[in-house]
């Protein structure tokens, strides 16, 4: 797939250097017009951001570390691959993070901490609104990162973002199923989530934060279980 052309405008209001070149990758490999699998040419992507290799390596090394990236040993680098056949094991583990994480925060938060979830909330629902799938997952990232820190175990919180960075290009998949329209009633489950925290009702987030999962999962298996062929008159 091309990747779209980055305009000299675009590069200063996104910044410079490595940032530059991190944001501009990730957001072309979360998109998926960079395929899992597809190389990336430094050279041309030196030339493309008239920039050095030194950013470029520095951006490749952040983002093999968020798994979006694998380093080859010939100092290459491509596009990680999505394993399908192994993707049971990812909806397992982002269940477990979303149900552990949703159960400490209702037991241990501390009412500091409703304030950035809330805020986090909000600018998903903006992102809805706006139909802007970039932002859907950049605030639903951030969002149950607010909900792992507020539970105060920071093993989980560090696995519930591993787990949360690696599945940004499913959650693409997911928002691509609605045609980044996503159903009203999908947009404020997170609501009913933060109001069983506040009321430290343990029991109800770990329900509510499973069934959140559980339709987002189902979703994505449905879209990947799809039959596409097209009826052919032989």
């Amino acid at each position: 797939m091309c990747s779209k052309p980055v305009t000299k405008a675009k590069l200063r209001k996104r910044g410079s250097g490595a940032q530059t070149v991190y944001e501009v990758l990730r957001d072309e490999i979360i998109e998926l017009t960079r395929a899992p699998g597809s190389p990336i040419d430094e050279a041309q992507l030196a030339e493309r951001l008239s920039m050095s290799r030194t950013p470029i390596r520095e951006a490749l090394v952040r983002l093999a570390g968020e798994g979006l990236v694998t380093a080859l040993p010939n100092r290459t680098a491509v596009v990680a691959n999505i394993d399908f056949l192994n993707l049971h094991t990812f909806f397992d583990t982002i269940t477990l993070m979303y149900r552990v994480t949703a159960r400490l925060a209702a037991q241990y938060h501390q009412p500091e901490d409703l304030d950035p979830i809330r805020q986090w909330q909000a600018r998903f629902v903006q992102a809805v609104t706006e139909q802007d799938a970039l932002a859907m997952i950049a605030t639903n990232r951030e969002l149950h990162a607010a909900i792992a820190a507020a539970g105060r175990n920071h093993y989980f919180e560090g696995l519930c973002l591993r787990v949360l960075d690696e599945g940004r290009r499913l959650l693409r998949l997911y928002y691509s199923s609605f045609e980044d329209r996503l159903p009203q009633a999908y947009a404020t489950e997170h609501e009913e989530i933060i109001a069983a925290i506040e009321a430290r009702d343990v029991e109800l987030a770990d329900r509510l934060a499973s069934d959140h999962a559980d339709q987002i999962v189902a979703q994505i298996r449905g879209l990947i279980a799809r039959d596409r062929r097209q009826k052919m008159v032989l």
